[in-house]
Parts: C-alpha cells; sequence; structure tokens
C-alpha cells in the first residue's frame, strides 16, 4: 500500500520568513533559492494565505517557471482570522489558487486548529468544503495544522477521520516540553496512523544559534555540523513523516539544510544520544518560547512588537549582552514600525492567539523594564 508522502524528499521550504527588500519579498533571491532546492531532488513548498506575499511570491518564483508536475505545493485556510461568514472563509482558497496560480494544492490545510481556534472550522462547515474541493481535483490531500494539547488532537482525529495527515510543531527542544507536548501530539498523531509534516524544526531560528552550552555538545561531536543541521535530522529520523519544513531565509540557509539532508539515512545510536545531551542542557536555560508566528500581532490592538520583544529578551537572557538587545529590539520592533513592550495595554487578546501558550503580558512588563 503507498504511503502518503513516501516520494517526498524529506526536506520541505517553508514560506514563512522568506528574504526581504526593504519591506518587500525579495522574489529574485526567493527565484535563486528555489532553483537551488528543486536541483538538489527536494520538491515540496509549503505557503498560506495568512503568510503576506508569499503566495504571490511563490507564484513568481516556482509556479511560473516550473512544470507543475514537478513539485508539491501546500497553502492553509486560516477561518478564524476575520471571517464572519462562510462565504468569508471559502474565500480564503479562492484567494490562495489566485495568488498561487498552481491550478490546484496537493497539500490544503485547515490552519491552525486548537482552542478557539477549531470552532471557526466547526461553524463555516469548512471540513465539508475542502471534501468538495477534493473531489473536485482541486485539492489532493487534506489535513490541518495544529498548536494545542494532545487531548484536543485526539479529539479532533475522531471527529474528522477523513483528515489524511497532521502539520505539528516538532524539535528537540519542545520534545518533553510540556507546554507544547511535542512528543505527545506526534504520538497522538500516529496512533491514529496520520503521517505528520513537521514544522518549526529549527523552533523559528532559535536552535539555528543555541546557547553555548549546546553549541558545545554539537561542535565536539561534530565540528563542521550546523546547529541547524541537528535540528533537522532530529525531526527527519521520526517515523510517519512526510516532510520536515524549514523556514529558509536565505541562501546560506538553503545550502546548509540541503548540505545535511540531501544524502539523510536515519540517526545513529551516538548521534541520538547527543542530541538527548543538548536538549537536557537547553532545558537548564529559561526561555521565552517564542516561534515568530505573529499570531499574537493579528489581534493586538495597539500593534506591540510582541515576536520582536520577545527575540530581544531571548538574546539578552542567552547572552547577557544589553546593547546586542537593545539594537534588536530597536530593528525588530521601532523599526518596523511597532511599539514597544512598555506600551502594552495588558488587554490579553494575545495570550488568546497564541499557540505557544505564553503568558505574554507578563513577559512584555518583564522586558519593559529590562530593556529600558
Amino acid at each position: 500500500m503507498a504511503y502518503l508522502g513516501e516520494d517526498i524528499k524529506k526536506l520541505g521550504f517553508g514560506l514563512m520568513r522568506l528574504p526581504m527588500d526593504g519591506n518587500k519579498i525579495d522574489i529574485e533571491q526567493v527565484k535563486q533559492m528555489v532553483d537551488k532546492f528543486m536541483e538538489a531532488g527536494f520538491t515540496y513548498f509549503d505557503t498560506a494565505w495568512a503568510y503576506a506575499g508569499s503566495e504571490d511570491a511563490i507564484r513568481q518564483a516556482l509556479v511560473e517557471r516550473y512544470p507543475r508536475e514537478s513539485y508539491q505545493l501546500a497553502t492553509k485556510n486560516a477561518a478564524w482570522i476575520d471571517c464572519k461568514t462562510k462565504e468569508d472563509a471559502q474565500k480564503q482558497f479562492d484567494t490562495s489558487l489566485k495568488q498561487t496560480g498552481a491550478g490546484y494544492f496537493d497539500f490544503y490545510l485547515l490552519h491552525n486548529l486548537g482552542e478557539h481556534r477549531t470552532k471557526s472550522f466547526d461553524d463555516f462547515d469548512m471540513w465539508t468544503f475542502v471534501q468538495e474541493k477534493k473531489a473536485q481535483g482541486l485539492i489532493k490531500h487534506v489535513g490541518f495544522s495544529f498548536h494545542s494539547t494532545p487531548e484536543e488532537l485526539e479529539e479532533i482525529l475522531k471527529a474528522h477521520p477523513e483528515m489524511e495527515f497532521v502539520q505539528l510543531q516538532i524539535n528537540y527542544a519542545d520534545w518533553e516540553n510540556p507546554a507544547v507536548q511535542s512528543r505527545a501530539c506526534y504520538e497522538t498523531a500516529r496512533k491514529y496512523q496520520k503521517p505528520v509534516i513537521i514544522m518549526e524544526p529549527v523552533k523559528g531560528g532559535m536552535l539555528a544559534t543555541p546557547p553555548d552550552s549546546v553549541k558545545e555538545i554539537f561542535q565536539k561531536a561534530e565540528p563542521n555540523a550546523s546547529c541547524a543541521s541537528w535540528a533537522l535530522r532530529f525531526a527527519a529520523d521520526l517515523e510517519g513523516v512526510i516532510t520536515v519544513l524549514s523556514g529558509m531565509s536565505n541562501m546560506e540557509q538553503m545550502e546548509d539544510n540541503l548540505a545535511c539532508m540531501k544524502a539523510f539515512k536515519g540517526l545513529s545510536c551516538e548521534e541520538r544520544s547527543v542530541l538527548e545531551a543538548a536538549g537536557r542542557a537547553l532545558d537548564a536555560i529559561p526561555l521565552i518560547p517564542c516561534t515568530t508566528c505573529n499570531y499574537c500581532a493579528k489581534v493586538c490592538p495597539n500593534n506591540i512588537g510582541i515576536s520582536g520583544t520577545f527575540t530581544a529578551m531571548n538574546l539578552l537572557t542567552l547572552y547577557r549582552n544589553k546593547a546586542a538587545a537593545l539594537h534588536q529590539e530597536n530593528w525588530v520592533v521601532e523599526g518596523h514600525g511597532k511599539k514597544k513592550a512598555s506600551e502594552c495595554i495588558k488587554c490579553g487578546k494575545c495570550e488568546d492567539a497564541c499557540p505557544q501558550h505564553i503568558e505574554i503580558r507578563k513577559e512584555l512588563e518583564k522586558a519593559a523594564a529590562a530593556l529600558m
């Protein structure tokens, strides 16, 4: 029996954090990255209606330049964002089809299920809608991405056995993290025999530049390998994985990812031990578990630079370099037209939207004091 995704190589190009030229996506650089990716034999691309400019960028960089049958394109429906009616939610599909110009989607996901967000898909009966689109040949495979508890994941899988795959946040830092429960969610998906697509294997880039205590473990084991390559290999080693999405932002990241994944056959026992040691070292350092998904930014009424502030705070925690942290805050918060943490009005809307369950108001208060 054919296994869903068995012909797809284990690295997927995540299009959430594309290279920028000022305030626009750098299409020419994206084209170069797409070419490098395809030349290496990788074919899976992941975008979303909610990733500003991403669907249009992949139309220009991929769809208009390669035969349609030579790649797999995935996109997502976020019915919980600005949708008041069923028609609003369904319209996202038509918008994605137009913006990508792809003709059909190989993988179509109901995006970021969990907690209150699932209700929107139920209310607008998006479950039936995507099956209708599949019957029309506009979708090949239907699944969903998920950020919540394994118990809730099981409820959804019981209610919707027609879902063909699940996209989960999995990395060695979150494997046993009680706030994310990567292992438990993965095991739940496998219990229901659902193939898994892995997102955030490098945890929003944080595992590409881990603390020195973690870096030393990796360098001792394999001096010439990047820290990001260890994170990717951890994810790709799991059974039942269709592909591992990496949100590559430049050619250097692309080349590093391709180098470690091109001939990947699985981890050795020694490599697994190294990753376990790295996980223990990381667990000893308290960080804000933000992955820069920026769902909080979509609901913040005061335009606070939440993820940028957390990036700066994690830099301060890891490296104790206040000047570097302040520079980072200036660039990713004020430099992008956002307000500082001190201007938070503590409404709490951000916490309802956060997939990582961060106590955002409390962390912003700490940041306002630390980054003065």
